[in-house]
C-alpha cells in the first residue's frame, strides 16, 4: 500500500491516464470503479495525517519566523542604540573640540590684548622717561649756559665781584674753601 497522499494521487492519475477510451467518446474513459474508490478512500484517510504534519510544519515555520523577527528587531534595536551612543559620543567630542577651539581663540585674543597693553605701557613709560630725560637735559643745558655766563662775567668783572649792571657774580672758587 502507498505511504503518502502524493503517491496515492500519482497512482490515481496513472489509472486514469492508462484507462481505455469509452466507445464513441474520446474525452471519456472506462476505469475500475472499486479500485478508483479505494484510492480515493486511501487519500482521504491520509489527509488528516498529512494535514496534521503540514500544520505542525506551518506552526514550526511561524515560530521560526517569529523568533527570527524577534532576533532581527533586537539586532535593529541594539544597532540603533549603538548608533545613538556613537552619535552622542561624536556630539560630545564635537562640543569638546568646539569648546577647546573657543578657549584657544579666547586665549589668543587675551594674549594679543596683553601684548598690546604691555607695548602701550612700555611705549608710555619710555615716552615719559624720554620727556623727563629731555627736561633734565634742557635744565642741564640751561644750568651750563648760566654757569658759562657767570664764569664769563667773573673773568671780565672788576675786582669786588660785581658786574657792570651791579649784580653779584657767582664765585665757585670761594665755595670750595
Amino acid at each position: 500500500m502507498a505511504s503518502g497522499v502524493e503517491e496515492l494521487l500519482d497512482m490515481l492519475f496513472d489509472m486514469i491516464d492508462e484507462a481505455k477510451n469509452a466507445p464513441l467518446a474520446s474525452d471519456k474513459c472506462v476505469i475500475e470503479r472499486d479500485r478508483a474508490l479505494d484510492l480515493i478512500d486511501d487519500i482521504r484517510s491520509q489527509f488528516p495525517m498529512e494535514l496534521t504534519e503540514a500544520r505542525k510544519m506551518m506552526a514550526r515555520r511561524a515560530e521560526m519566523e517569529a523568533e527570527a523577527k524577534r532576533k532581527a528587531e533586537a539586532i535593529v534595536r541594539s544597532a540603533e542604540e549603538r548608533a545613538k551612543q556613537l552619535l552622542a559620543a561624536d556630539s560630545i567630542a564635537l562640543q569638546a573640540r568646539q569648546r577647546a577651539n573657543d578657549m584657544m581663540r579666547q586665549a589668543e585674543e587675551r594674549s594679543r590684548e596683553l601684548k598690546r597693553s604691555a607695548n602701550e605701557y612700555c611705549e608710555d613709560a619710555l615716552r615719559r622717561t624720554e620727556e623727563a630725560v629731555a627736561e633734565a637735559y634742557n635744565e642741564i643745558k640751561q644750568s651750563r649756559s648760566r654757569f658759562r655766563a657767570a664764569a664769563a662775567a667773573i673773568s671780565t668783572a672788576p675786582p669786588g665781584g660785581q658786574t657792570p649792571g651791579g649784580r653779584a657774580v657767582y664765585d665757585a672758587a670761594s665755595e670750595q674753601d
